[in-house]
């Protein structure tokens, strides 16, 4: 049992006798616990934000626009190799590139203002990871589809072609 005991100041004074003051501090400690285990239980510190990702309804995919196309293909050490077209026959050269602001976001947004200039359409990206990135390479470029307002993509199974071009680049 928790207790307050004041013992009096003068013990062997000639003054009025003082008697001890005794409080139980039980009930408080009781109420302590119940209050922290209750704002622990109901208090949440921050909820996890989940990335949307839609996918088709048909497995057969629709034909796309090559002049409309950019093709983002992950490699290793943070690196990807992007084209626009068709690994066949590129509109633009392939080029290497990372995450970082003047990589992947640059070349989106280069990309995006072309391609709306020239179609006048909005620019459709194809994602595809090799075996070589990591998962965090794929989220940022989620990352960087969103922040460059780049709402029509795609995350799709990586070719040989594509990978033999990974490899010419040394990213493979």
């Amino acid at each position: 049992m928790a207790e307050l005991d004041q013992t009096p100041a003068n013990p062997g004074g000639a003054r009025a006798k003082k008697l001890s003051t005794r409080v139980d501090l039980t009930a408080m400690v009781d109420l302590a616990f119940l209050l922290v285990t209750f704002f622990m239980l109901t208090t949440s510190l921050s909820k996890p934000v989940v990335l949307a990702l839609t996918k088709p309804d048909s497995p057969d995919p629709g034909g796309v626009a090559a002049s409309r196309t950019v093709t983002l293909c992950l490699g290793k050490n943070d690196q990807l190799v992007y084209y626009r077209g068709t690994i066949e026959e590129p509109i633009d050269a392939p080029r290497t590139a990372g995450y970082t602001r003047e990589g992947l976001r640059q070349a989106l947004l280069t990309a995006s203002a072309k391609i709306k200039q020239q179609t006048g359409k909005q620019m459709i990206v194809v994602v595809k990871p090799s075996d070589h990135s990591i998962y965090n390479n794929l989220v940022n470029t989620l990352d960087e589809l969103a922040i460059t307002k780049s709402n029509i993509y795609a995350v799709a199974d990586i070719t040989q072609p594509d990978i033999d071009l990974l490899k010419k680049n040394n990213v493979y």
